[in-house]
C-alpha cells in the first residue's frame, strides 16, 4: 500500500466535513432555531448530492465533466457506485436524526460523528503510510492510528469545546478507550449483508451514537 497525494487530498476534504457534525451541536443555538430544521437543510443536502450521483451515473456528458473535476479524488469502485461524500452526508442525516432527542442525544452525534469522521481518516492515511498487517482491505496499522487518534481527541479536544460538558458531561478515561476502540473496530471490520458490503460512512457514526447516549 502506499500514500498518495491524492488520497492526503481526499482525506483533508474528509475532514472538512465536521462541519456536519458542528451544525448538528451548535447549530440550532448559533441560528437559534429547532434540531429538525439542521436535519431539514441535511436532507436537502443528501438529496441534492443523490441526484448528482444519480444524473452522472446516466449522463455520459455530466460524468466527463464530475471525473475532471473530481476524478483524482475518487476511488475505482466509486466510478460505478456512490461516493464516499454521499456516505458522510447520509450518515450525518440519521445522526441529526437521533439529535433531535434532546441536547445529550446533539452532544453524541457531535462526538461519534467527529470521532469517526478524523478516525476514518487516521486509518486511511496510516494504513496506506506503513500498513503492513492486511485484514481485508484495511491494515492494523491503520486501525491503531484511528484509536490513537480519537482517544486523543476524546481526552484532549472534546473536554475543552464550548459547551460539550456541560451538556454530555466529562468523558473518563474508560469511556474514551471504549468508545476510540469502538470507532477502530467498527472501522477495520465492516458489516455485510449477504454480499454487500455497506459503507462505515453511513452507518458507524449512528452506531457511535447511540453508544456515546448509552454510556
Amino acid at each position: 500500500m502506499s500514500l498518495t497525494s491524492e488520497e492526503i487530498f481526499r482525506k483533508l476534504l474528509h475532514g472538512l466535513a465536521l462541519v456536519l457534525p458542528a451544525a448538528i451541536f451548535y447549530g440550532p443555538g448559533i441560528l437559534h432555531a429547532q434540531p429538525w430544521l439542521i436535519s431539514l437543510v441535511l436532507g436537502f443536502l443528501l438529496v441534492g448530492s443523490l441526484s448528482i450521483e444519480a444524473i452522472r451515473f446516466r449522463s455520459s456528458p455530466f460524468s466527463r465533466i464530475f471525473n475532471h473535476c473530481f476524478g483524482s479524488m475518487l476511488r475505482s469502485a466509486e466510478s460505478t457506485k456512490l461516493t464516499g461524500a454521499t456516505y458522510v452526508i447520509g450518515g450525518s442525516f440519521f445522526c441529526s436524526l437521533i439529535a433531535i432527542g434532546g441536547k445529550v442525544a446533539a452532544a453524541s452525534a457531535f462526538l461519534g460523528l467527529s470521532l469517526f469522521i478524523l478516525g476514518d481518516a487516521a486509518a486511511a492515511l496510516v494504513g496506506k503510510a506503513i500498513g503492513r498487517s492486511r485484514i481485508g482491505e484495511k491494515t492494523l496499522e491503520g486501525a491503531f492510528g484511528c484509536f490513537a487518534l480519537c482517544l486523543l481527541l476524546a481526552l484532549g479536544v472534546f473536554p475543552y469545546l464550548p459547551e460539550f460538558t456541560l451538556v454530555w458531561g466529562n468523558i473518563h478515561l474508560l469511556q474514551a478507550v471504549f468508545l476510540s476502540a469502538l470507532v477502530a473496530v467498527l472501522e477495520l471490520f465492516p458489516f455485510r449483508v449477504g454480499k454487500i458490503v455497506l459503507n462505515d460512512n453511513l452507518y458507524v457514526p449512528v452506531i457511535v451514537t447511540f453508544v456515546c447516549i448509552l454510556i
